[in-house]
C-alpha cells in the first residue's frame, strides 16, 4: 500500500482553529447579536407599522395587472343617488337594476348592500329578484364594537357572504377573510360566496382543514400570527395577504348606465358582476396600500372595490394559477436577517473610509430593496425593514467595535497597545490574585511579565526603510506569538517593543525556557526584500511575588528596566528584575534631568591639562577638559556623565559651549603670555558631535567670533570614531583641515584602526593611550609597543602625545624615543582656569 503524506490530524486541527477564528470573528458576533436585537423589538411589535408601510410603497409601486376581465363592478355613485333623490336606494329601483343586468346573462351578480330593512317601494318585488339562483348578497356579522347585519329575508344560506374587512391596526386593508368556522356554523366571505358561485359550473370541491381552504387543486394556506409582516396577528378565521390587481380592478358602469340600457352585452354575458356604492356619502370606504393618506385627488376605496380585489385574488387563484402572495416561516426570517446583518458587518470590517463605506452600505441597502422589490413582483414577501435595520445595526456596530480595538490595538500588528495590556494585567491582579499565592514552603510568581525589546531594530528601519521595517515587526510578532500558550497576552507597548504575561506560572524556571524560546525565534534570519536580515532580543522578567502590592504601570515599568539592563549587559540576552535595578534606572534618570538643568544654567566649567614640548620641557597648549560643577552633589566627575550626555545627545549642545570656551580662554592666554611657537588647546569631538552636519560650520563661526587662529586650535577624535565610516570620516577631517585646524586620533592602540587607512587620515598627531605608558618598563611588553607606535607616526609625519606621564622614568624613556608631547599628573593634574593662568606666569620647564 502506498502511503500518502497527508496529515489528518493537522487538517483537523487547522480546521478546528479556523472555525475558533470564524466563530470569533467580530462581524459574526456582532451579526447575532443585531439579529437577536432586532427579533427582539420584532417580538414587542416594534417594527410592525414601519414594515407594513414598505410593504405598501412596494405594492403601489408594482405595475398593475390591469382589470380582471370576468368582473363588472356598478357603482352607485354620488350622481346616482341625486338623481333617485333619495338613500338608501329604493328596493324597487334595486330590483329593476338587478333585472336589467340578467338581460345580459351575467353568470353572477353580487349585491353588496344591505337589505334586512325594506326600502320602499319595490320590496316584495326586490326579495322576488333574489330568489334567483345567480344572485349573492351580503350580511354583516360583527363584532361588540358593531352590531350584525342579517341577510335579506328568504335568501337561501349558500347566497349569502359576510361583508367583514379585517382592518389593520393602521386602519388599511391588506388581508382577506375567506371563511370562518364558530359554534358548528360556517361562515363564508361575500368574495367567497361569489367567486363559488361563479365556479359553480366547474364542480370543483371546496373543503377546509386546520391549516388552509381547498378550491379543487387550489390551497389558500390560512395566515398565522406571525405571518409575513405581522408579530401579534389577530389571525381567526381563514385569512390571506390580499394581493392587489392594482389601482383598476374591474370594468366599472355606474347605476344610471345600467338602468338606461348604456351597456354593451359583452360587459355583462358571463361576467360576476357587483353591485355597491362608491358615493362619499354611503360611508362604505376604507384605506389600501394606494391610499393611505385619502385626499380629493386619492380619496379612499370603495367596499365594493375591495370586494373586487378578494373576488379576483380568488378567481387568479383558482383558474389562473396566480400565486397568492407566499411569505417565510420564522426561522426562514431569522436566517433572512441574520444574513442581512452579517453582509453590514462584513461591509464595516472591510471598508476603513468612511466614504467608501457609505458608498458600500447604500449600494447594499438599494441591493436590499430591490431584490425584497424583486421577490414581491414574483407573489413573496419577505422583510425589509428588519434586514434594513439589521444592515445598519451590523454596521454601526462595527464601526463602534474596530473604533474601540483601534483605540487598545496597534494598526500595524494588531496586537493589543499598551493600554489594554495594562487593563489586562489590572484584571489578572484583581480576580487571579497572583501575589498571594504560596508554592510549597517559599515564596512563588504565580504570574509572569516578559518586556521584549528588539536589538538594533533602528539601524535596520534606517538602512531599510519604514516600509521594511513595518514587515520585520509583523514577521517577528508572528514569530514571538509561536512560542506563547493561547492564554498568555501579548501586546505591542512601543515601536520595537512587546509585552506578554504569562498566568498560573509554577516555576520560574518555565519563564525562563519561554525567554529562551523567544531569543532562539529572534536569532532566525528574515528577508527583507530579498536579504536576509538578523536581529536579536533583549528581555526583562518581573516575577510576581506574595503579598506585593504591585501596580500594573509598576510590573510594566520594571519588566522594561530590566530588559535596558538585559541591553546594557550585551544584548540578545534576559535579565530578571531586582529591587536594585529600580535604584540605578531612579538615579540615572535624576542624573539626566539635573544634566539638562545644568545646561540651562551653565554649571559646567573647564579644567586644563598641560601639554608638554618633551625637547624644551615647556607648557605648548593645554587639553580643555568639562567637569561640571553640581549645585548639591559638588563636582561630577566626567565618566558619571558623559555617557549619560552621549546617549540623550545633550553632548551636542555641551561640547558646542566647550569649542567655545576653550578657544575664548586660550585666545586671553595668547595675549598675556605671546611666545613664538603659540599656545595651543586640544578639545575632544564625540562621536555624536562628529556626525552632525553643520560641524564644519559651527567651528569656523566659533573661530570668527573668539579670534583664535584655526592653528591654536587642535580637535582629537577616538579610533573607534574614525574608523565608523571611513570615507565619510576622511571628506569630513579634510574640510576641518581646510579650516588650518590640528587633528588627532586620541587613545590609539584601543580601537580597531586598520593601518592601511590611517595613512589616508589628514591627521597632524597621534595619542598613544596612558594604558600603554603607565606599563612602560626597560623590558616591557608595552614599551615595544609605545616604540612601534611612535615610529609609525614620525614615518606618517605625525606628532606624537604620550598621556598618562607619572614618572621620571617614563619621562625619560618617551624622550628616548623621540615622542614630540607628554601629559599627565607628572606635570600637572587638570587645572582650573586661575591654576592654569599662576603656572603659565611661573613659566615651569621640565
Amino acid at each position: 500500500m502506498t502511503d500518502f503524506p497527508f496529515n489528518f490530524k493537522g487538517m483537523i486541527r487547522n480546521g478546528r482553529r479556523l472555525l475558533t477564528l470564524t466563530l470569533k470573528h467580530p462581524a459574526l458576533l456582532t451579526s447575532i447579536i443585531v439579529t437577536g436585537l432586532v427579533f427582539g423589538v420584532r417580538e414587542v411589535s416594534g417594527l410592525q407599522s414601519l414594515e407594513l408601510l414598505a410593504f405598501d410603497q412596494m405594492i403601489r409601486l408594482r405595475p398593475s395587472a390591469g382589470a380582471d376581465p370576468r368582473l363588472l363592478v356598478v357603482n352607485i355613485t354620488e350622481d346616482d343617488i341625486r338623481s333617485q333623490n333619495r338613500w338608501p336606494i329604493s328596493d324597487q329601483v334595486i330590483a329593476q337594476l338587478l333585472a336589467k343586468l340578467d338581460q345580459y346573462k351575467p353568470k353572477v351578480i353580487g349585491l353588496d348592500l344591505y337589505r334586512d330593512v325594506p326600502q320602499q317601494p319595490g320590496h316584495a318585488t326586490l326579495l322576488k329578484q333574489l330568489q334567483s339562483s345567480n344572485v349573492t348578497t351580503v350580511m354583516l356579522l360583527g363584532d361588540e364594537d358593531t352590531g350584525s347585519v342579517p341577510p335579506p329575508p328568504g335568501v337561501a344560506r349558500d347566497r349569502v357572504g359576510f361583508s367583514d374587512f379585517v382592518i389593520d391596526p393602521d386602519a388599511v386593508i391588506r388581508r382577506n377573510l375567506l371563511f370562518v368556522t364558530a359554534k358548528n356554523e360556517k361562515y363564508y366571505s361575500f368574495a367567497l360566496r361569489s367567486s363559488l358561485q361563479y365556479l359553480a359550473d366547474k364542480q370543483l370541491p371546496f373543503r377546509f382543514d386546520a391549516k388552509a381552504l381547498h378550491i379543487g387543486t387550489a390551497i389558500f394556506p390560512a395566515l398565522d400570527k406571525r405571518a409575513g409582516n405581522y408579530q401579534a396577528l389577530d389571525d381567526r378565521g381563514y385569512q390571506v395577504l390580499l394581493n392587489y390587481r392594482g389601482n383598476t380592478v374591474a370594468q366599472q358602469v355606474t347605476l344610471t348606465q345600467v338602468l338606461k340600457d348604456e351597456l354593451q352585452p359583452e360587459w355583462v354575458k358571463d361576467k360576476l358582476v357587483l353591485i355597491g356604492t362608491t358615493a362619499p356619502s354611503g360611508k362604505d370606504l376604507f384605506l389600501t396600500p394606494y391610499n393611505l393618506t385619502a385626499t380629493q385627488q386619492n380619496p379612499k376605496t370603495p367596499g365594493v372595490l375591495i370586494h373586487a380585489q378578494m373576488v379576483s385574488q380568488i378567481l387568479g387563484q383558482v383558474l389562473d394559477g396566480r400565486a397568492l402572495l407566499w411569505y417565510w416561516s420564522e426561522p426562514g426570517e431569522i436566517a433572512w436577517v441574520w444574513v442581512w446583518s452579517m453582509v453590514g458587518g462584513i461591509l464595516a470590517w472591510r471598508f476603513r473610509h468612511p466614504g467608501a463605506l457609505a458608498f458600500a452600505i447604500a449600494v447594499a441597502s438599494g441591493g436590499l430593496y430591490c431584490l425584497c422589490f424583486g421577490i414581491l413582483l414574483q407573489s413573496g414577501w419577505v422583510p425589509v425593514v428588519p434586514a434594513a435595520i439589521a444592515l445598519g445595526l451590523a454596521t454601526l456596530g462595527i464601526v463602534a467595535y474596530r473604533l474601540l480595538h483601534d483605540a487598545f490595538h496597534d494598526a500595524l500588528t494588531g496586537l493589543p497597545n499598551r493600554a489594554l495590556f495594562i487593563k489586562q494585567l489590572q484584571w489578572v491582579i484583581q480576580h487571579h490574585h497572583p501575589f498571594s499565592r504560596r508554592f510549597g514552603s517559599s515564596d512563588a510568581p504565580s504570574i509572569a511579565v516578559l518586556f521584549v525589546g528588539l536589538d538594533g531594530f533602528k539601524a535596520i528601519n534606517d538602512s531599510f526603510g519604514h516600509r521594511l521595517g513595518d514587515q520585520l515587526l509583523v514577521t517577528t510578532t508572528d514569530r514571538l506569538k509561536a512560542c506563547l500558550h493561547p492564554t498568555d497576552q501579548f501586546a505591542r507597548v512601543g515601536g520595537d517593543e512587546f509585552a506578554i504575561l504569562r498566568r498560573n506560572v509554577q516555576d520560574p524556571a518555565e519563564v525562563t525556557h519561554l525567554a529562551d524560546q523567544l531569543q532562539r525565534q529572534m536569532t532566525l534570519p528574515i528577508q527583507l526584500d530579498g536579504q536576509d536580515v538578523f536581529s536579536t532580543a533583549s528581555i526583562g522578567i518581573v516575577l510576581g511575588r506574595s503579598n506585593s502590592n504591585y501596580a500594573p504601570e509598576d510590573i510594566l515599568r520594571d519588566a522594561h528596566t530590566a530588559m535596558h539592563r538585559a541591553k546594557a549587559s550585551g544584548k540578545a540576552r534576559h535579565e530578571v528584575f531586582v529591587a536594585g535595578m529600580r535604584v540605578q534606572v531612579m538615579t540615572r534618570l535624576q542624573l539626566e534631568t539635573d544634566l539638562r538643568r545644568a545646561i540651562e544654567r551653565q554649571e559646567f566649567r573647564l579644567h586644563y591639562q598641560p601639554l608638554i614640548s618633551l625637547q624644551t620641557g615647556k607648557i605648548a597648549g593645554f587639553e580643555a577638559l568639562v567637569r561640571w560643577q553640581h549645585p548639591d552633589r559638588g563636582l561630577v566627575p566626567p565618566n558619571d556623565f558623559i555617557p549619560v550626555a552621549e546617549e540623550t545627545e545633550l553632548i551636542i549642545p555641551m561640547g558646542k559651549w566647550i569649542t567655545h570656551e576653550a578657544c575664548r580662554q586660550l585666545k586671553i592666554w595668547q595675549e598675556q603670555f605671546p611666545q613664538e611657537q603659540p599656545l595651543l588647546v586640544s578639545v575632544n569631538l564625540s562621536g555624536k558631535q562628529f556626525s552632525q552636519l553643520n560641524l564644519v560650520e559651527q567651528i569656523e563661526q566659533t573661530l570668527q567670533e573668539t579670534g583664535l587662529s584655526g592653528h591654536s586650535l587642535k580637535l582629537e577624535i577616538t579610533e573607534s570614531i574614525a574608523m565608523t565610516d571611513v570615507e565619510s570620516t576622511i571628506a569630513l577631517l579634510q574640510r576641518l583641515k581646510a579650516l588650518h585646524l590640528q587633528l588627532s586620533i586620541d587613545d590609539f592602540g584601543t580601537g580597531y584602526s586598520s593601518l592601511s587607512y590611517l595613512h589616508r587620515f589628514p591627521t597632524n598627531t597621534i595619542k598613544v593611550d596612558r594604558s600603554f605608558v603607565s606599563r612602560m618598563g626597560d623590558e616591557s611588553e608595552d614599551s615595544q609597543i609605545v616604540q612601534t607606535i611612535i615610529l609609525l607616526g614620525h614615518n606618517l609625519s605625525m606628532d606624537i602625545v604620550a598621556e598618562g606621564v607619572e614618572t621620571a622614568e617614563q619621562l625619560a624613556s618617551l624622550r628616548t624615543l623621540k615622542c614630540e608631547y607628554g601629559q599627565g599628573f607628572f606635570f600637572s593634574k587638570p587645572l582650573v582656569v586661575e591654576a592654569a593662568t599662576a603656572l603659565l606666569k611661573s613659566d615651569p620647564q621640565w
